[in-house]
């Protein structure tokens, strides 16, 4: 049986190719290009992907990045599409499903949502709670640059405290929308704010994820 994390890589794969290297997505300036050659990057690399948390080791990241984006899309995509070489830690079906379920995800919907004609996706319930198990551990981390207090609600209203302080916004969806929501994506999260106009304006520009 596949797990979150495969379903997840496959998908993110399939939107890559279906929009194109040059598309647009999410993350800043990237291009679909640039995307999956982070992605690959941050499996197959380790001694570049360290970057991604020790801030002066960045540039090597970003140089180490940029070869890869050169090499063909194709590649990039049946990179990320085989995964990780065996001896990587990304290759232990438990570390991939911690560490890739909502990477994939996110990415995803970054590439889905950059385009003109996206369309929500609809996500089974088993998968929504696996996204909600993930964002209660991670909330705090995910809310720890929020200049207010944040709380993510759930709808049947289960909630997981990003950040406290005051004043406080609460921000009400899906699991799905709340995990874009707290990895930085709060334009792009189909959501609801309820709090001060001007908290909720300071949340929204905030940089809020990893």
């Amino acid at each position: 049986m596949s797990t979150h994390a495969q379903r997840e890589r496959l998908l993110l794969a399939d939107l890559l190719e279906t929009v194109g290297p040059e598309a647009p997505t999410l993350c800043g300036g990237w291009k679909a290009r640039d995307l999956a050659a982070h992605v690959v990057v941050r499996e197959r690399r380790a001694d570049a992907a360290v970057g991604l948390v020790i801030k002066p080791l960045a540039g090597r990241l970003e140089r180490v990045q940029e070869e890869f984006a050169a090499k063909p899309y194709e590649e990039l995509l049946q990179l990320i599409r085989t995964g990780p070489p065996r001896m990587s830690p990304f290759a232990l079906k438990q570390v991939d499903e911690a560490a890739n379920t909502v990477e994939f995800f996110v990415h995803a919907e970054d590439v889905r949502r950059a385009q003109p004609d996206w369309a929500p996706r609809e996500l089974d319930p088993v998968f929504t709670d696996a996204l909600w198990s993930r964002l209660e551990r991670t909330a705090r981390m995910l809310g720890r640059r929020s200049p207010v207090g944040l709380v993510l609600r759930r709808p049947d209203g289960r909630t997981a405290v990003a950040q406290r302080g005051a004043p406080v916004v609460t921000v009400t969806g899906e699991p799905g929308e709340l995990t874009l929501f707290a990895f930085g994506r709060q334009d792009a999260a189909r959501v609801e704010t309820a709090g001060e106009e001007t908290a909720i304006a300071k949340l929204r520009a905030a940089a809020l994820g990893i």
